[in-house]
């Protein structure tokens, strides 16, 4: 006996199964379009790993600036995450107070700014011979914005370790701080303090330090902290009025406020490291991010950072990049712990930071809440196509059974809709048809809705 020939499907079935397949193939491709390819000998590109200074100049581009002493540096574009220049990108360097950025990288989410903190005596105990201090006090109550400030103005160690206890201690913190660096794709860094205070084996590059600041912008608070110049500071108290007393205290990047545009991020130095420094300049609309390393004197840190950004800005359109910044595998929200940016008005957590420059607003990856917009649309297109070509099949199969039986009123149908809910149909669906007219207007109506962005 033959098997039975499985009838053919219909084209209106055929194309409503190729519009599901390439609804999933968008919705699949456009996050992936955001991969980097990291396969190369080194993250970013294969000339960001070698040793010589990497510059690929066009016609009319300007020359680099002379005496640049720093072991390791990189310019880039903050917007398109070229680099557009370097020399020892990934060499591993002691980072100092750069490492900072890492740590609010991973920890600054994590608390709501306004919450208050009673400092022991544990929490500053163990800090580095030499280490640079705010000036927390033990036994007081801190906000967690003021600890902030400590950390990115006076790069107090002292208010580090206060946050890495709120956040379960040293030791685990700077296990966050090290996955943190591999979600970031930052493969030189390796943490062993959370201050960047000199610890053997701790060691960053230029190219992660960028990362850790073109992350570290994406969230607002960060933004707020790093470009905030003078800040009140809380003191002890005084022994006359018991009152609380309050200091000043100044950011000491040497660049903030003096050099045009800077937004910030963040300076270093220790005997062993050297000077270090990441920072963050906007000039009509395009912004730029600079790391120098280890000069062969500490003040040219910021002279040498100052001279490549204003190389970068005078060589916009006139260079190919060299590199890649690649990007976060794992965006963090852009707002703190309890969606309350840098503002201190409350606001929805992941709101895509539509308060922040678009360049800094993280990528659309897979997982946040809804369908990407072209995974919606097409599987928007792929139902209706379904509900018509099922509408038009049962209408034909209506029409052939009204010839050879007597006229009786067509009982209600269900036809399946988008997400489960049914479309009630009465009588003929088959094409020119009034229940046909209507189904085509609530495919089309179905079409056009798309879902709100945040």
């Amino acid at each position: 006996m033959q098997p039975k020939r499985q009838p053919k499907p219909s084209s209106a079935t055929r194309i409503a199964a190729v519009s599901a397949v390439s609804a999933l193939a968008l919705g699949v491709g456009a996050p992936a379009a955001l991969a980097q390819d990291t396969g190369s000998s080194a993250v970013g590109g294969e000339r960001l790993g070698r040793s010589d200074v990497q510059v690929a100049p066009l016609a009319g581009a300007p020359a680099l600036p002379g005496q640049l002493t720093g072991r390791s540096w990189l310019v880039a574009d903050a917007g398109t995450g070229e680099v557009l220049a370097a020399r020892n990108a990934h060499l591993p360097l002691p980072p100092a107070s750069t490492l900072k950025m890492l740590f609010a990288d991973t920890v600054l989410p994590k608390f709501d700014r306004s919450l208050e903190h009673q400092v022991t005596a544990d929490e500053l105990a163990d800090l580095g011979v030499g280490s640079s201090l705010v000036g927390v006090k033990e036994n007081l109550p801190y906000r967690v914005e003021d600890l902030w400030r400590g950390v990115f103005l006076s790069s107090g160690n002292d208010a580090v370790h206060v946050l890495a206890h709120m956040n379960g201690g040293v030791p685990q913190t700077v296990s966050e701080m090290q996955a943190r660096a591999r979600s970031l794709q930052a493969k030189d860094t390796k943490v062993a303090s959370p201050d960047g205070y000199d610890m053997d084996g701790q060691v960053s590059s230029a190219y992660d330090l960028t990362l850790f600041a073109r992350a570290g912008l994406r969230n607002a608070d960060f933004r707020s902290y790093c470009s905030t110049r003078t800040a009140r500071f809380p003191g002890g108290l005084d022994k006359n009025t018991g009152q609380r007393t309050v200091f000043d205290i100044a950011n000491t990047d040497r660049l903030l406020g003096k050099y045009p545009g800077l937004i910030g991020v963040k300076n270093g130095y220790t005997t062993n490291a050297g000077a270090t420094f990441t920072g963050a300049a906007e000039r009509g609309g395009r912004t730029l991010l600079v790391t120098v390393m280890h000069p062969q004197a500490q003040g040219r840190v910021y002279d040498e950072a100052a001279s490549l950004l204003d190389w970068g800005f005078a060589a916009a359109g006139k260079v190919q990049p060299v590199g890649q910044l690649v990007e976060d595998l794992a965006p963090q929200a852009t707002t703190g712990g309890t969606g309350t940016p840098s503002g201190g008005t409350p606001q929805a957590a992941g709101n895509g930071g539509a308060d922040l420059p678009p360049w800094s607003r993280p990528p659309v990856l897979h997982g946040g809440p809804g369908l990407a917009p072209a995974l919606w649309s097409g599987a928007a297109l792929a139902t209706g196509l379904a509900v018509w070509g099922a509408a038009r099949t049962v209408g034909r199969r209506r029409a052939s059974a009204r010839s050879t039986a007597s006229a009786a009123p067509a009982a209600p149908m269900l036809v399946g809709g988008p997400s489960g809910v049914g479309v009630m149909g009465i009588g003929s669906t088959c094409v020119g048809s009034r229940n046909h007219r209507r189904l085509a207007r609530r495919t089309l109506a179905l079409l056009r809705r798309r879902p709100r962005r945040g």
